[in-house]
């Protein structure tokens, strides 16, 4: 089955004693990722969400905010982050400590 587009997520872990400033996140750095990556013609859309439980009622989110990118594919991805790759990497330090886990996956269905 040919994939329709990927995803890139970015997922931060849920840990107790790390820090994520949510309203920098989405005030300043998500703008900037978004003016930057979505200037690239392979971008398909992004979209931000926020962990509120687990599979358990009253249990934790195991991700405190995770970010998918859509692009048409990874090598449009790869062109459209590598000029800005310093400057959004580091950004992190201003909103967070977490070390995310990427993740790119083929999208097989999306309606």
């Amino acid at each position: 089955m040919k994939a329709t587009m990927i995803k890139i997520s970015i997922l931060y872990p849920n840990n107790p004693d790390s820090r994520f400033d949510l309203p920098y996140y989405l005030d300043t750095h998500m703008p900037m990722s978004i003016r930057l990556l979505g200037a690239h013609p392979g971008f398909r859309g992004v979209s931000v969400e926020q962990g509120l439980g687990g599979a358990m009622p009253g249990s934790a989110a195991a991700y405190i905010v995770m970010c998918h990118f859509l692009f048409d594919s990874q090598d449009s991805f790869m062109a459209a982050l590598m000029p800005h790759a310093t400057v959004l990497q580091g950004d992190m330090p201003n909103y967070t400590d977490i070390d995310p886990i990427i993740q790119v996956s083929d999208v097989l269905i999306a309606q």
